[in-house]
């Protein structure tokens, strides 16, 4: 199955008076961040609400939020009335002692750090077991949702990987016509030298040698050819995380794709060359996106 990074999932569930909610959004990204909001009370099972993330959505970068409402509507901040009366006697006793005229001073207040924030209640253990159910949840949404992205990204690469392997059969047409062209440009390349006595015949024949050699193109259509299928296999396999292997197999496909084109000395196999080297780019910027 072929996973997006990109997706959305999303649950809720009730839990005596409160209303538990879990969102989690996912961007594409090479290595797995998360930001996580949750409750002052639940900031101890922070670590391992980011491992269930990891463990269950595998890539990519993560905004998950964990709320909890309660009818009470004192469900997670609240006001720290000790520490607000202090900082308001020190400010005021401040402006009187430097003559500073009166301002908006509690609103400056609120904005100090732990003036406002979450009640700290102990954590209610059958509460959290409410809360891993419904993260679960909102994670096989995510999933879902995933999946859907996936299967139309699937559909690109099934047909960006089935294009190079057919033009890689088109080669084949030119390939007799290419080594007549050689040949022909061996001979009078040759004739050209013979004129010549100072030519050492047996350095000559080895340049020939090493010449037609580096300009053999076998080998690279049968690595590009096995590519080609290893990446269908892959595709096609049990495993949700495939992004990383199958960008190392569009990367091997790149060199046998530029190779083909460097040694090819032939305007049509060129060509080919050139319509591979565009359904390569689709397929990168898929496998980009996929876990």
């Amino acid at each position: 199955m072929i996973l997006s990074m990109t997706g959305y999932g999303q649950a809720s569930r009730e839990f005596k008076d409160k209303t538990i909610r879990v969102e989690i959004k996912s961007l594409n990204g090479k290595t797995s961040d998360i930001r996580c909001k949750v409750p002052g009370s639940y900031k101890e099972k922070e670590i391992q609400l980011r491992k269930l993330v990891l463990e269950k959505a595998f890539r990519g970068k993560f905004d998950f939020s964990l709320t909890i409402e309660s009818e009470k509507g004192d469900d997670e901040y609240g006001l720290n009335k000790l520490l607000f009366k202090k900082y308001y006697n020190e400010i005021t006793e401040l402006q009187k002692e430097l003559g500073i005229e009166g301002g908006d001073i509690v609103q400056t207040i609120l904005r100090i750090p732990n003036v406002v924030g979450g009640l700290n209640e102990e954590l209610d253990e059958e509460e959290w077991e409410v809360v891993l159910t419904t993260c679960e949840d909102a994670l096989d949404a995510l999933t879902n949702f995933r999946a859907e992205e996936g299967t139309a990204a699937e559909k690109d690469l099934v047909q960006a990987s089935a294009n190079i392997a057919q033009l890689l059969k088109d080669v084949e047409q030119y390939e007799a016509g290419r080594i007549e062209t050689l040949k022909e440009r061996f001979r009078k390349n040759l004739e050209e030298f013979n004129q010549d006595e100072q030519v050492d015949r047996n350095r000559f024949e080895q340049e020939i040698i090493y010449y037609i050699e580096k300009l053999d193109i076998n080998e690279e259509k049968v690595r590009l050819a096995q590519h080609c299928k290893y990446f269908d296999e892959v595709m096609n396999g049990e495993s949700m995380q495939v992004g990383k292997k199958l960008g190392f197999i569009a990367q091997e496909m790149g060199r046998e794709i530029n190779t083909l084109g460097a040694k090819a000395n032939q305007k049509n196999i060129q060509q080919i060359v050139v319509s591979m080297k565009d359904s390569l780019e689709k397929i990168k910027e898929q496998v980009a996106n996929i876990v």
